[in-house]
């Protein structure tokens, strides 16, 4: 049973998974500006945090070895309650505790179907200049590659 209604809410949790996931790679400048537009501001009440600590950053030798520890990273976290009962939950990389605060305001916004447009908005900037930092650090990269052949001499 749990399978079926797993499978059905796949679309809004990948939805919001993706979202939650631009929200943690945005800057605080950007949730900042973006809060400060908000016409009407909801009223937010902290359940969790900000608070900061450390997780294990795990990896895996050539995308599928077996799993070894990389080392730890900062990470700050916070969950809040809007006035109408929606839990947001944001994470960062960092020990920036207002950009989680601010991240997890907008996981509660983007599940209201009222606001989920503004936060669509802050998403798709979000998106955009992340592939702009992906393009231009692709053509830095293309920059310094170095092309290697080999001559062939005689016939052997």
């Amino acid at each position: 049973m749990a399978s079926i209604q797993k499978f059905a809410e796949g679309g809004a949790a990948a939805e919001r998974q993706r979202a939650m996931g631009l929200l943690a790679k945005a800057s605080r400048a950007e949730l900042q500006e973006a809060w400060n537009g908000l016409g009407e501001k909801p009223a937010v009440q902290p359940v969790r945090g900000p608070e900061t600590g450390l997780v294990m950053v795990r990896g895996r030798i050539g995308g599928g070895g077996a799993p070894f520890n990389l080392g730890e990273a900062t990470v700050s976290r916070a969950s809040i309650r809007l006035e109408d009962g929606t839990v947001g939950h944001g994470q960062a990389l960092g020990t920036d505790g207002s950009k989680s605060r601010l991240a997890a305001i907008f996981d509660a916004l983007f599940q209201q179907p009222a606001r989920k447009a503004e936060v669509e908005g802050l998403l798709a900037a979000i998106a955009t200049r992340l592939a702009d930092e992906d393009e231009a650090k692709a053509r830095q990269t293309a920059a310094t590659r170095v092309d290697f052949f080999t001559m062939v001499r005689g016939e052997d």
